[in-house]
Parts: structure tokens; sequence; C-alpha cells
């Protein structure tokens, strides 16, 4: 007889000592279970249909039958709901004036990617002091999505972890999968089981091969392991994602996002039988990490466009009310001013737009 795994298997000495002071003991928190929060925090028959619609207004002109621009825009992160819905408001406006050119769909983004610690978004960490309060987290997400779209507003997020989807997912009508998980199994079978157009960002070394890749796999049927809306894990089996794109972010430093590396790129993804259509994000490494670039990003792309390049479809700003970032300091934190990636102002923001619009037109 076999003898059992845990007496074959060499494990190192453990000195539980040690182990119980660097660890400390918590209660676990209980999550609503998604149906409980979106039933909370529910979504009516006109904002549904609304919803549906943008979703479909996006694909469109990711699919070429829309020759406006798909800009995605806002903050890099939101820690202040309140500063996060005054820039809805100034947002909702301003896209009524330039819907003939442009199609703005507003950045919610409630998680952040970490290269190692830090602050980890809305969701996870809501009081900004690192007590974790997930749920309020989650309802906190749930809640601004919601009023958001109330606005006529398109939501876009990065979806980082798999099990807050379904919290959400019913709210977005744009989804981008981050550098660092384009490459991931679980979020390219996770783009696979979503109704919203999704945008694969090129690795963080520049690599666009993996965005094509990504938008393949999440093309396919895929089985996975999900929960469903009572909590309970499930094996779910996706339909596949036909509005899927690449997004050009920039690799190490560098930028791609120039006439050379966008013919390559097309190429590429003509080569590999996929949607030629991309979406430029004017901030990091395309913006060489100054956030003052993206002026400049978002000018040679209208530029290109001008100049008769078609597959250029859709540009990303980092875009808050005031220009720049800050430190997390809870109780003296300055409005409207990004925690995390540096941002353009509002004011830098409303004379792209519009700018653009009048390019465009």
């Amino acid at each position: 007889m076999n003898a059992p795994i845990s007496s074959v298997v060499n494990k190192p000495a453990v000195n539980t000592t040690q182990v119980t002071s660097r660890l400390t003991p918590t209660t676990p928190k209980r999550l609503p279970t998604p149906a409980e929060l979106r039933q909370r925090i529910s979504l009516s028959d006109p904002l549904s249909e609304q919803i549906a619609r943008q979703r479909h207004a996006i694909q469109q002109i990711l699919s070429g039958h829309d020759d406006r621009l798909l800009v995605v825009v806002g903050p890099c992160s939101v820690h202040d709901p309140d500063a996060a819905l005054e820039y809805a408001d100034r947002l909702a406006a301003l896209s009524e004036e330039v819907s003939g050119q442009i199609l703005t769909v507003m950045r919610v983004y409630i998680e952040k990617p970490r290269t190692t610690v830090g602050w980890k978004g809305l969701a996870y960490d809501p009081g900004l002091d690192g007590s974790g309060d997930m749920p309020r987290g989650l309802a906190l997400s749930r809640e601004l999505m919601h009023a958001v779209a109330a606005r006529g507003l398109p939501v876009a997020t990065e979806l980082l972890q798999p099990m807050l989807a379904p919290y959400l997912d019913d709210l977005l009508s744009w989804v981008a999968i981050g550098a660092r998980t384009t490459e991931s199994q679980l979020h390219r079978e996770l783009a696979s089981d979503l109704a919203a157009a999704v945008g694969f960002k090129n690795a963080t070394s520049g690599d666009v091969q993996v965005a094509i890749d990504a938008m393949s796999a999440a093309a396919h049927p895929h089985q996975r392991f999900a929960v469903d809306s009572q909590g309970h894990p499930i094996v779910q089996q996706t339909t596949g994602n036909p509005h899927t794109h690449v997004v050009l972010r920039g690799g190490h430093g560098e930028p791609n996002y120039q006439t050379q590396h966008v013919r390559a790129a097309t190429t590429a993804l003509r080569n590999a039988g996929q949607n030629p259509r991309l979406m430029v994000d004017c901030s990091h490494a395309n913006a060489r990490k100054d956030h003052r670039r993206q002026s400049e990003v978002m000018l040679d792309v209208l530029a290109q466009r001008q100049s008769g390049e078609a597959n250029l479809v859709a540009l990303m700003l980092e875009s808050h009310l005031f220009e720049g970032k800050q430190p997390l300091k809870p109780g003296a934190m300055r409005y409207g001013v990004s925690v995390t990636d540096a941002c353009v102002g509002w004011e830098t923001t409303e004379h792209l737009l519009k700018m653009a619009a009048e390019r465009l037109s």
C-alpha cells in the first residue's frame, strides 16, 4: 500500500512560536452575497436598458460601425465618492456637448493593482487606513457605479479580483484587464463571461502578443470556477466574448502609441484573425510616467486619425478634478486629487475633449 502523501513529503520544520508572534488572529468578516448587494442597490428597468444601449454603442465603435472616438476618462482610482460624483456631474454635461464626435465613458476604478504593497482601492479599504472594511467597500463601490450610471454615463473599471465581478458587472459598459493580469488564465476566462466590451492591455514589458493571445482565449467558451448570486461555488459555463480589443499602454518606460507601433500592432492582430482596432492609454509608459504628457500622446493619436489611421478608435485618460497626486494622510487630504497615479486636472480634460471634438467634426 502506498504511504499517505503527508508521510512522504519532506516538510521544513516550523517554529510555531515565531509564526504565532507574526500573526494576529482576527474574526473573518462576512461579505454580502452578490444577490444581497444587487437587491440592496438594484437597477431599474430603464437603467438596465440604458446600460445595454451604452454597451452596444461601445461595441459599434470597436467594430468600426460608428466612427466616433471612444474616450475612457476619469480618476486613476476612486478614493472619495463625493469627489468622484462631482467629476461625474461635470463629465456628464461635457459628454452631451461632444457626443457627436466622442463617446465618453467614466473610469470608476475601485481596485488598484500593486507591484508590492500599498492601498488597494475603495473596494478593499474605503477608510484609507488599512482597516480593510471590505463589506463597506463593496457597497460603496456599487453605490458609486450606480450613481454614475444614473447620471447617464457609461461606467468603466478594471477587474482585478474575479470574485468582485458578480457584485458589479451588471453596471459595467467597458472593462479593462490590466498589464499584470492580461496573461492570467483566470482573467481571460472572466472576460469570456462578460457582456461588456473588454480591453486587454499589453504587458508591462511592452509585449502586445500577450494581449492578442488573451483576445483569442476570451472569445472561446470556457468552464470556470465561479460564485453564483447566492455565494455558492459553481462551475460556470461561459459563452465567449466577441467584443475585445488591445490597449497600447507602452512598456519599460517606452511608448508604443506612435505610427510604427500602431501599424505593427494592427498587422499582428490581423495576422491572428483578431479585431485590429486599438485603444491608446495616454498614461503609464506612453506618457513616460509624467501625467502632463498625456496631452502630447492624445494629440499624436488625433493626428494619426486625421491622417487616415482608422484603427485608432479609442483613448484612455487619467483625469481628476485637480492635477497631480497626493500621499494618503487621512484627515489631511486635498479634495479631488488622486492618491495613486498623478492625473491631469478638469480644466485640461475639458480642453482636450472639446479640442478633440472640434478636430474630429
